[in-house]
């Protein structure tokens, strides 16, 4: 009960390192792996490993399961409950070589009459050499991987912020590394006021000032737009509706009204009883007639009288 309270007040599981010299002939190999694993802090006092260790060292009939680690594990596989067991053994990598890494699963057995067993995993232990690890959980890489991204992204927001600029006329834009080089170097080169600059120094500094203030001044009177937008946007100085359609368009309130809608038959127009009124038959009088001089055209200088030809008349006699 000790062990276990010592363990839950320390620093989690999955975030330490366990090892101690081996007390096996031999050292770590395979029947002596989960020996050594229940040693650790990772080992839990009530699974069915204990149960079979205790019952080999109290019970003569018991020995043999304590032999070797295929015997061990058997006799876990005819129980229900908890167990450690090896998951995976070390890879060979070449002739008496191998990783020397083991893979331990913590997991709950259950028989079922007539089926496999039903396994369910909860942890996963890998020995590496003479060190004990606990394999992190998926939700515990996933944390661990979103923590270091926005780590990464609160560093690289503020580089991003230096580097950009921003105008109305050309929106968001970012020096380049090149760009930034090259300013570097011309205010390393920027002599005192009273040394006179190289001309492209000193047209380059002046250019450079001017975009600055040109887009300061920009970046102003854009502000200054949105704030008089914010303040006046629903209020307007005149107005006055446009009737009408296209072509023929009236504004109501400068006196141009729409024209009535003509009837198609006038007759209507009349109030029942009244008559027509009589049309204008009379000739309009010659304004030539009674004295009234004809304005002749002007005469074109060098210009001769064209002579009049005298018709003929046939006479017939009688």
């Amino acid at each position: 009960m000790s062990f276990d309270l010592e363990a839950s007040t320390g620093p989690p599981l999955d975030e330490i390192q366990w090892r101690t010299p081996p007390q096996f002939e031999g050292g770590i190999h395979t029947n002596s792996v989960l020996y050594y694993f229940s040693e650790s802090p990772f080992f839990d006092k009530t699974s069915n490993n204990e149960v079979v260790f205790q019952q080999g060292l109290n019970n003569p009939n018991m020995t043999q399961f304590l032999a070797t680690r295929e015997l061990f594990e058997g006799r876990l596989k005819s129980m229900s409950g908890l167990e450690f067991i090896v998951a995976q053994e070390p890879a060979e990598t070449g002739p008496g070589a191998g990783t020397g890494v083991w893979v331990i699963n913590k997991q709950t057995r259950r028989k079922r009459q007539g089926e496999e067993d039903e396994v369910t995993v909860h942890a996963t232990y890998f020995i590496v050499g003479e060190n004990i690890y606990m394999a992190p959980s998926l939700a515990d890489i996933i944390s661990s991987r979103v923590a270091t991204i926005a780590s990464s992204i609160s560093k690289v927001l503020p580089t991003a912020d230096e580097v950009q600029t921003w105008s109305p006329a050309t929106g968001r834009t970012y020096q380049t590394t090149t760009t930034t080089e090259k300013t570097t170097k011309s205010r390393d080169l920027e002599a005192p006021s009273s040394t006179p600059m190289p001309d492209g120094l000193a047209k380059t500094s002046a250019a450079s000032k001017t975009a600055d203030a040109n887009a300061n001044i920009e970046s102003r009177l854009l502000l200054e737009s949105l704030r008089l937008h914010h303040r006046y946007g629903g209020e307007y100085m005149d107005e006055n509706p446009i009737t009408g359609k296209p072509g023929d368009f009236h504004l109501s309130s400068t006196g141009r009204k729409e024209k009535p809608p003509v009837p198609k038959n006038p007759s209507s127009l009349l109030v029942k009883g009244e008559a027509l009124p009589a049309l204008n038959t009379k000739v309009t009088e010659n304004p030539l007639a009674k004295g009234a001089k004809e304005t002749k055209s002007p005469k074109t200088p060098n210009m001769s009288k064209p002579k009049r030809r005298k018709s003929k008349v046939a006479t017939t006699p009688s």
